[in-house]
């Protein structure tokens, strides 16, 4: 991209009486890792020629590539107007804030030495996690709503309570404006397919403000293109749901401003579907055929061409800022708490601290809520996370347990045990004191929650591992009479997914946890309904849970014996891991064949490689590189280290030795994170950033070869030939496995 390239123009943002200047930053990246990322800052001013004087400025300094330097920012502040110096230096250095880091400084997460057990949630969509956590914070399923439940997936962001006495504090954090634009561009270029489709307004609507992966879902900030209409009878309202809207809701939208949401949505709407107009007809006219009449390679090829030029277009942009400009207006609403923005003025964090409980949750809902009245105000599909702390102690006992309760999203469903948690779970482990896997009673032990069981043990944190079975009440049948036996039939699906894991992780790792999963294992029904209506038998089991994660911090044993190990099989298990890591990709790239995986569709191959060549994230739904090398990798070195060739000065029991070998597997689980990352995300970025660019007939498959080759360099399997790159990966592997053995003596 050359200098002729950078130039700035202004505009106005719907809304907004002042003018706004629009230009490429030649130092920033797009979110497809392209320079040039489009900027959009206010001018601070109404004045057309003054805006005009302004972007003059702007073309002048974006023409002269010398004032491209952090340090020239002194000189530039004499030369060029203060708007034009932030909207340009600002965004320079402008670093990616760690939302973890700011909810730290701002209410640290206590730990075992001021006597608090960290309690990790973990579980699949809709099998509770959230539920139950209202009962351990006392909160009221009717009134509080806090934290949002439903039977979608709802819980997009990480929740952390803090039980303690004192006032109550909040703070939010929130994802970055580069994330949030990549998610609206991803929306836009859905909504334009939908509309190439030929489906109508609605259809298009619902395509623009709900993102497929369901993480990100606009219509809770932007409202509905339908404007509100009469009440009536619904035919299908049950009387017993939760979470039933109340008719006096102070929070509610009012009409008036849902008819203007409305307004606006379709006028998104409508230049969604001139966008998508405009360029099938030229798309069309190029190819000589329209794009509906097209099959197999010739459809795709036309497709990622279509959005190519969607995305290319001026009037893509401007959609997506104006867009992103409406999601910001939303924050203008804020009327309580602090509000921290960053110099662009994407909103950071916000902030409260007071003594009214009823307050603070109603506070903490316009961050949280899922709550239809609400839709058009919500300002849940941008938070990051939520850590709240105070008086939030359960009500269906005295007890007031020092705990700290992290939520987050859930795992999803999957038809595969071996499919990897994702990193953002599993980089956890080793931070708390309690991985509490929340699974339905109904089908226990499903594939999902049989991958968590996988990744707890084989990184040697099976000790922190506790069940909670919720919907037991609904576990019926004519052989099932009682409690007893209602509960040995949850019980022998548990028996039966650890049996299925021997194969995989070795016996002794497996009877570890047999020996103790009995006392780990808890019965819960009727969760959506309030603590005070619970059976006593839920309660009794309540508390159990309660005892077991404050019993939690306790000190490990201590073993006065360590193991010795043969370098020479950690080799073996290499080969083994990088092999079951690379032929299932090879499979998902559909350039090999394996039996137990099938090819991706070349959207969901392309949308992970934009998210990594953006450095957006590092997964994709089902798509988890690094967490499949690591959850590979710690299982074969599991298996080699429950095996050590001697012991020093006595060979311990079964118990000691499992206790001292996960000490080590722990570590070795740690440090996987930090190399899987770095070979095949952080040393390969610019692959990555070479694959997604890739365009034209045959794409697909050049891409797919392309994405196949950094895996190839970055786990490479080896054999007799040892290549530079295989003995480089051996070598990495082996020093961070010798470290953990010496670690622990």
């Amino acid at each position: 991209m050359n200098a002729l390239t950078y130039t700035a123009s202004k505009t106005r943002t719907q809304g907004r009486p002042g003018w706004t200047i629009l230009f490429r930053h030649p130092l920033r990246n797009d979110t497809k890792g392209r320079p040039g990322l489009k900027m959009r800052r206010g001018l601070g001013t109404q004045s057309e020629t003054e805006a005009d004087t302004l972007v003059e400025q702007m073309n002048a300094l974006l023409a002269d590539p010398s004032w491209w330097n952090a340090n020239r920012r002194a000189d530039a502040e004499r030369t060029f107007d203060r708007s034009i110096v932030e909207a340009f230096y600002d965004e320079i250095q402008a670093g990616r804030a760690d939302p973890w880091s700011i909810r730290e400084a701002q209410i640290p997460l206590p730990d075992a030495a001021l006597g608090y057990s960290r309690v990790l949630f973990v579980g699949t969509t809709g099998a509770g996690k959230t539920s139950l956590l209202r009962h351990f914070i006392g909160s009221d399923h009717l009134k509080d709503r806090f934290p949002s439940t439903s039977t979608a997936r709802t819980t997009i962001a990480d929740t952390e309570v803090i039980l303690s006495d004192g006032p109550y504090l909040g703070v939010v954090t929130f994802s970055s404006e580069f994330l949030v634009r990549a998610y609206v561009e991803e929306c836009v270029l859905d909504a334009c397919a939908a509309a190439l489709e030929g489906a109508n307004p609605v259809k298009i609507a619902e395509r623009l403000l709900n993102h497929r992966d369901q993480k990100f879902r606009l219509s809770y900030t932007l409202g509905s293109i339908s404007e509100p209409e009469p009440t009536e009878e619904d035919d299908w309202a049950f009387a017993n749901q939760a979470d039933a809207p109340g008719p006096d809701d102070e929070d509610a939208v009012a009409d008036e401003e849902r008819r203007a949401n409305a307004r606006a949505l379709k006028g998104f709407v409508q230049r969604v579907e001139q966008l998508s107009k405009g360029i099938a007809n030229t798309l069309a006219g190029e190819i000589g055929a329209e794009l509906d009449e097209l099959v197999g390679i010739d459809l795709d090829t036309a497709q990622e061409s279509f959005a190519a030029r969607v995305e290319a277009d001026d009037a893509f942009d401007d959609l997506v800022g104006d867009m992103i400009d409406a999601v910001k207006q939303r924050f203008d609403k804020l009327n309580a708490g602090d509000l921290t923005r960053s110099r662009s003025g994407w909103p950071l964090m916000w902030n409260i601290e007071t003594d009214d409980r009823s307050d603070f949750i109603r506070k903490m809902r316009w961050f949280s809520s899922n709550y239809a009245p609400q839709f058009g105000q919500l300002l849940t599909p941008v938070v990051d996370g939520v850590r709240v702390k105070g008086p939030l102690y359960p009500t269906f006992t005295k007890e007031q347990p020092r705990l700290a309760l992290l939520d987050g999203q859930g795992i999803g469903h999957t038809p595969d045990s071996s499919a990897s948690v994702t990193t953002h779970v599993t980089q956890r482990f080793s931070d708390v004191d309690v991985i509490l896997l929340v699974d339905n009673a109904q089908q226990p032990i499903q594939a999902a929650p049989l991958s968590v069981l996988r990744a707890v043990a084989a990184s040697g944190h099976q000790r922190k591992l506790a069940i909670a079975f919720t919907h037991f009440d609904l576990v019926t049948g004519a052989n099932l009479p009682n409690f007893t036996q209602r509960r040995a039939h949850v019980m022998a699906s548990v028996i039966n997914g650890l049996t299925s894991l021997r194969d995989v992780l070795g016996a002794p790792i497996v009877r570890a946890i047999e020996r103790s999963i009995e006392e780990r294992c808890f019965m819960l029904g009727a969760l959506d309904g309030s603590s005070d209506e619970l059976p006593r038998g839920v309660v009794a089991q309540l508390k159990a849970i309660l005892a077991f994660c404050s019993a939690a911090i306790s000190d490990a044993p201590q073993v006065a014996a360590t193991p010795i190990y043969n370098p020479d099989g950690l080799v073996l298990a290499i080969q083994a891991a990088t092999s079951s890591f690379r032929r299932p990709w090879a499979a998902r790239l559909g350039l090999e064949f394996h039996e137990n995986t099938q090819k991706e569709h070349w959207g969901r191959i392309k949308a992970l490689n934009r998210r990594i060549a953006g450095e957006l994230a590092i997964e994709f739904d089902t798509l988890k590189p690094v967490a499949d090398l690591v959850a590979r990798l710690i299982e074969e070195i599991a298996r080699y280290l429950d095996n050590p060739s001697a012991w020093e000065p006595r060979e311990p029991d079964e118990v000691e030795s499992e206790a001292f070998i996960s000490s080590i597997r722990r570590r070795v689980f740690e440090d996987l994170h930090k190399l899987a990352r770095t070979r095949v995300i952080d040393d390969a970025l610019e692959s990555w950033r070479t694959a997604f660019q890739i365009k034209g007939q045959g794409s697909t498959f050049v891409r797919a070869q392309r994405i196949n080759g950094i895996y190839e360099s970055a786990a490479p399997v080896p054999s007799a030939v040892v290549t530079a790159p295989a003995a480089d990966f051996v070598k990495a592997v082996r020093t961070l496995v010798h470290d953990a053995i010496y670690a622990q003596g």
